[in-house]
């Protein structure tokens, strides 16, 4: 069986693959299937070439399975069968598939599930909702597993008998899980690769660390490794304090709002995405006073509408906001906001829960700041952070004990039983990590990813924007499902984010590069997605298919 992973699928664009196809085309309908008469050149020119946009399936730069697609009428088809719409559903734009042809090393299932999920992709984002084949006699049994409906009589002669058949959207999309799964060799563990934003996948010394024996958090073991664990986060971030909290950001960000209802001042919010609003929430669940700035998604903020915004309340005394949009992946202005909320005396409040571990962080100046183990740390998910620069105390009076940062702080960061399982493997992902390393090779990764994704058709959230390079966020084109892309890519052993509510209302998808994944995987992610590709770059979504060729 031939390796999946080094199979593409494209929509043919150069000239020597455009040669390549009338070789197989050839090989196929003269060698194998006697449709045409032998002839010397070894090409086969299909009469309809000028109209035909070819999906293909290529191994390096050999062509090894390919198909047609037409929506120009009269088809090929209906010179064969008078009166084709009489046997056809009414009310459908009809797509023309012709000339399937896989080589026979490659006839293992998952060539053809590609090639057909081209077509079927494409053909859906341009309007078309039924498509018609003439499919040889030979592979029958297969259409109709498929779900093609045969019509008519038989056409064609002697060994290439064919049998007009149609497939419709609505029955495609019902097999869709079964027939576009990308194949596995038989017997073969597939083990998922998280491109989460969390939970990540984690190294072997991580996970290694965290199956050790559970240690009380009152030993002075523990002890002496939380200490060494919270100088680490200071260091990695420049803060002067910090306090790990068993729990998720949400916790954070409430202990955040609980030490802001505590100057009892109002205060400023950006917000440019989900995460953004959800800072509105927290800080409304805690009856803040506050006025919010409210962004598109997508929007990086700007220097001058900050300003302005900022200088419009000057009874303002605190300014809070995402630093790493992890909806979108803007990655926001931290120096510019830091400078000016020292000039407007305000606290500086961020959420830095996608920004540590995925690029370098600097909390100098930065009143509070919150952070998990989860992301960009690349350990398991369940303790989070909140950094610091000036004296807390407890409010026993104000906070409930598991919100107040003072208590934390007046008892050695350990007032409540901690995980030490969470914390060992929180210790070693910190240490087995050189960090300018790490930064300087997700930056690389993530240039060559967006560089790939937009060559395949990709629209990327925030292309605009400054952005982080741990997060891609994808907008599918209307004839793609988010949910479906997603789930088909789960099947095959790929997590993408997809599930969130304001994900899958925007039909966005995202690839974080925040935990620990190998160059490969995110190789082999890419071939997949190229099942999915919304179109080649320059071409319109509302072009013909006919005309969406060199």
């Amino acid at each position: 069986m031939k390796d999946q992973t080094s199979l593409r699928f494209k929509i043919a664009d150069q000239d020597w693959e455009f040669e390549a196809i009338h070789r197989l085309n050839y090989k196929t309908f003269v060698e194998e299937i006697p449709q045409h008469g032998p002839e010397g050149s070894g090409l086969l020119v299909d009469k309809f070439h000028s109209e035909n946009t070819y999906a293909i399936c290529m191994e390096g730069d050999r062509l090894v399975g390919m198909v047609a697609m037409r929506g120009n009428r009269p088809f090929s088809l209906e010179k064969k069968l008078p009166r084709l719409d009489d046997y056809l559903p009414e009310g459908r734009k009809v797509l023309e598939v012709r000339l399937l042809s896989v080589e026979r090393e490659y006839r293992n299932g998952y060539v053809f599930r590609g090639l057909l999920e081209l077509v079927v992709t494409k053909g859906k984002a341009q309007g078309f909702n039924l498509a018609i084949i003439s499919g040889t006699t030979r592979q029958e049994r297969l259409y109709r597993h498929l779900g093609f409906v045969p019509f008519g009589p038989l056409v064609g002669t002697g060994d290439a008998l064919f049998q007009p058949m149609y497939l419709t959207l609505e029955v495609m999309e019902e097999k869709s899980k079964d027939i576009f799964t990308p194949a596995r060799p038989s017997g073969e563990e597939v083990l998922p690769v998280s491109f989460l934003p969390g939970p990540v996948d984690v190294s072997t010394a991580v996970r290694e660390a965290f199956d050790a024996k559970p240690v009380s958090h009152r030993a002075s073991a523990f002890q002496t490794e939380f200490r060494a664990v919270k100088k680490r986060l200071r260091e990695l971030v420049g803060a002067q304090h910090v306090e790990i909290l068993l729990g998720t950001g949400s916790l954070a960000n409430d202990v955040v709002a609980g030490q802001l209802s505590l100057l009892e001042q109002p205060g400023l919010i950006l917000s440019n995405g989900e995460f953004g609003q959800r800072l509105i929430d927290h800080a409304t669940r805690f009856g803040l006073e506050f006025k919010a700035l409210q962004l598109d998604w997508g929007e990086a903020w700007n220097p001058d509408q900050v300003r302005e915004f900022v200088e419009a309340h000057p009874q303002a005394q605190w300014l809070w906001g995402v630093h790493c949009e992890t909806s979108t992946g803007v990655l926001n202005d931290l120096d510019h906001l830091r400078e000016l909320c020292a000039r407007q005396q305000l606290k500086l409040c961020l959420d830095c829960i996608s920004s540590v571990g995925t690029v370098p962080v600097n909390l100098d100046g930065v009143y509070l700041a919150t952070c998990v183990s989860g992301k960009g740390l690349s350990s398991y998910a369940g303790l989070s952070m909140v950094f610091y620069n000036h004296e807390v105390q407890p409010a026993p009076r104000r906070l409930p004990r598991y919100l107040d940062l003072g208590f934390y702080a007046a008892q050695n960061g350990i007032p409540f039983t901690q995980s030490s399982n969470l914390l060992a493997a929180l210790n070693t992902a910190l240490k087995g990590t050189a960090w300018p390393e790490r930064f300087e090779r997700l930056r690389t990764l993530s240039a060559s990813l967006r560089a790939r994704l937009r060559e395949m058709g990709y629209h990327i959230i925030a292309e605009k924007a400054h952005t982080s390079p741990a997060v891609v966020t994808l907008e599918l084109p209307p004839g793609l499902s988010s949910r479906t892309v997603g789930w088909r890519l789960q099947k095959a052993g790929y997590l993408l984010s997809h599930r969130s509510e304001y994900l899958l209302n925007r039909n966005w998808i995202q690839i974080c590069l925040m935990g620990d994944f190998s160059p490969e995987k995110l190789d082999e992610l890419l071939q997949l997605l190229r099942l999915y590709q919304p179109r080649r770059p320059g071409v319109e979504p509302d072009v013909p298919l006919a005309a969406a060729q060199a």
